[in-house]
């Protein structure tokens, strides 16, 4: 008999973020992550401090405490980059 292969279950989900300014980047990140933690892996890629990112779609900023699945973010979706 021969014995099951155990596979990990990573649900991870790539974004993009663009500032509009030449920057585009694309982030893989889980869905249960916050936005802050979406903001840390951000700014890794950029070179940028966190603390001055901010996060909008349409004009609704996201708020760090919540989760990339609560504002129902998924796969290949868009996010606009702005500079605090």
């Amino acid at each position: 008999m021969k014995p099951k292969k155990v596979t990990p279950q990573y649900n991870l989900i790539e974004i993009e973020v663009n500032d509009r300014l030449g920057k585009k980047v694309r982030v893989k990140c889980s869905p249960q992550d916050t936005i802050g933690d979406f903001k840390k892996l951000v700014a890794a890629q950029i070179g940028t401090d966190p603390k001055k990112i901010v996060l909008k779609k349409w004009y609704k900023e996201f708020k760090d405490h919540i989760t990339l699945d609560d504002y129902e973010l998924h796969n290949g979706m868009n996010v606009e980059l702005y500079y605090r």
